[in-house]
């Protein structure tokens, strides 16, 4: 089968998988947050942008495929299809009201890194759910399936994480080794221009794989973590819980518990964009019109300071648990996560005098008919 070549992500960034209390499943309540808080505008953009007949469906096209790039473990991706299920079928019913060809079949494709608890995921579905479930596993960072087979791609809380940290960040002979830190804070110029590269590159891959497997005139929404423009991580709140984890390491490193080795060349591969330039680079692409681009407001932070701490461990740790056993060893990931607790705790406070918040991006976009 031919397919584009694809960068198979490392072993370890797969969220923490079953249904245990350390479990992704278990603490992604924030993520839970913005499929709550995305829900109007994917129905209004599904009502206002996606038409039925362009997309060919008459007497013989009545299976709409619907695809979860990113879809992890746990209820979120359900909550999610579910949501864009019945959107859907709301503006089928009102393109023909008169007389619908048929009645819609759905097809939904849950995809993640081959890594990613698949078993638990799909023990979990709904019994009485409205559609064919079918698991497709590997990079989004690549094709996954054939030409012109989606009509609705989706991706929420993934596109931040990048394919690879950039190798010079990690390099001590070169101008953006990023020595001192663990996340592009935006204060060394050479090691953000280093990750917006690589962002620039990944986003690129994606929009172009997604390119070929949606058909013309179908939609696919991109939900990411980012910042306001002109914004520094170390000036947000997210960019501050980043700089502690990474303390954490620099401490044990000087207990010699990990060495100071592995702590510089420890990066997280995450990069927090501007609307602006994820603008530039869809336009640039060239696949695809942006229907809709805004920001979402999320309500879980407006819940009591001893919350806010809980969930910032448990959901840190089920996030980032693999990369640290992947990077320090298994032996050091207990000791990590209780020393980021105790930090978290007694450095909360921080977050209130934080700058500025990061936003979660939300974005329509329409594939280009060739």
């Amino acid at each position: 089968m031919a397919t584009e070549e694809i960068k198979e992500l490392p072993k370890s960034w797969a969220m923490v998988g079953g249904d245990g209390p350390q479990s992704y499943s278990q603490n992604s309540a924030y993520q839970k947050g913005v499929v709550d808080a995305s829900k109007e505008k994917v129905t209004e953009g599904i009502k206002d942008k996606l038409d039925f007949k362009s997309l060919g469906f008459d007497s013989s096209n009545d299976t709409f495929r619907i695809a979860d790039f990113g879809c992890s473990v746990g209820p979120n991706t359900f909550f999610a299809v579910e949501n864009i299920i019945e959107a859907v079928e709301q503006k089928y019913q009102a393109q023909f009201q008169k007389s619908p060809p048929l009645e819609l079949e759905f097809q939904v494709f849950f995809n993640d890194v081959t890594t990613n608890d698949f078993n638990t995921l799909f023990k979990t579905l709904h019994s009485n759910r409205k559609y064919f479930a079918a698991g497709l596993p590997g990079t989004f960072y690549g094709r996954l399936l054939p030409k012109s087979t989606l009509h609705f791609a989706y991706s929420s809380y993934c596109l931040q994480w990048l394919s690879k940290v950039p190798k010079e960040v990690v390099d001590s002979k070169s101008p953006a080794w990023n020595k001192g830190s663990i996340q592009c804070d935006g204060l060394k110029k050479e090691v953000t221009k280093a990750y917006s590269a690589q962002f620039q590159s990944d986003m690129n891959t994606f929009l172009n794989a997604r390119a070929q497997e949606i058909v013309g005139g179908g939609l696919m929404v991109i939900i990411m973590a980012g910042l306001p423009d002109g914004i520094f991580m170390s000036q947000a709140g997210v960019g501050m819980y980043y700089e502690l984890l990474g303390s954490c390491l620099v401490d044990m490193a000087k207990l010699g518990e990990i060495s100071e080795e592995k702590v510089d060349s420890f990066n997280l591969p995450l990069y927090y964009s501007s609307s602006t330039e994820i603008e530039e680079i869809i336009k640039e692409n060239g696949n695809f019109s942006i229907e809709i681009m805004d920001s979402l407001s999320h309500q879980i932070w407006k819940t009591s300071k001893k919350s806010n701490i809980e969930v910032s461990v448990s959901g840190g740790r089920a996030v980032f648990q693999g990369l640290v056993e992947e990077h320090f060893g298994s032996e050091v990931v207990e000791k990590t996560f209780e020393h980021f607790a105790k930090k978290l705790v007694d450095n909360f406070s921080i977050f209130d005098g934080a700058a500025h918040e990061h936003i979660d991006h939300f974005i329509l976009l329409k594939r280009h008919f060739n």
